[in-house]
């Protein structure tokens, strides 16, 4: 019996950043720089690494200290946001409820990637990247 991988399409294979709030975000950036070797350029962080199932493909995860005031995560009131690298963009989305915050669910389209933003059960903005398919995954 053949195995259908369509149906395995529309999910996370992993985590694509790791974004949060500081009132302070330099001082905060320096102290993860100074204390946990975190080196950070104009775009934050990043850690390179590869999937066991293929490992011919260079993922990335960034790390990245934002103003507090920043308005990027609106309207989710968390000082947080997790993007989530995803292997079908579309299949994804075609399952999130379309009620409340994710009624009109935003979506970007860059040279380095597909993006959307959606909102979790709790509130929290969440942003999902489809990396694109030609060359490795890069983020800005």
């Amino acid at each position: 019996m053949s195995h259908d991988q369509s149906a395995d399409r529309g999910r996370v294979i992993g985590i694509g950043g790791v974004l949060f709030k500081s009132p302070d975000h330099q001082r905060l950036t320096a102290w993860y720089r100074d204390n946990l070797g975190i080196a950070s350029g104009a775009y934050g962080a990043t850690f390179k690494w590869r999937a066991h199932e293929q490992p011919a493909v260079e993922h990335l995860t960034a790390w990245n200290v934002f103003d507090g005031k920043t308005k990027y995560f609106d309207p989710s009131t968390a000082p947080f946001m997790i993007n989530y690298i995803v292997d079908d963009l579309d299949a994804l989305l075609a399952r999130v409820p379309r009620t409340g915050l994710n009624a009109e669910i935003k979506r970007e389209d860059a040279d380095y990637g597909r993006f959307a933003w959606i909102f979790d059960a709790d509130g929290n903005k969440v942003e999902l990247w489809e990396p694109p398919k030609s060359e490795p995954e890069k983020q800005p």
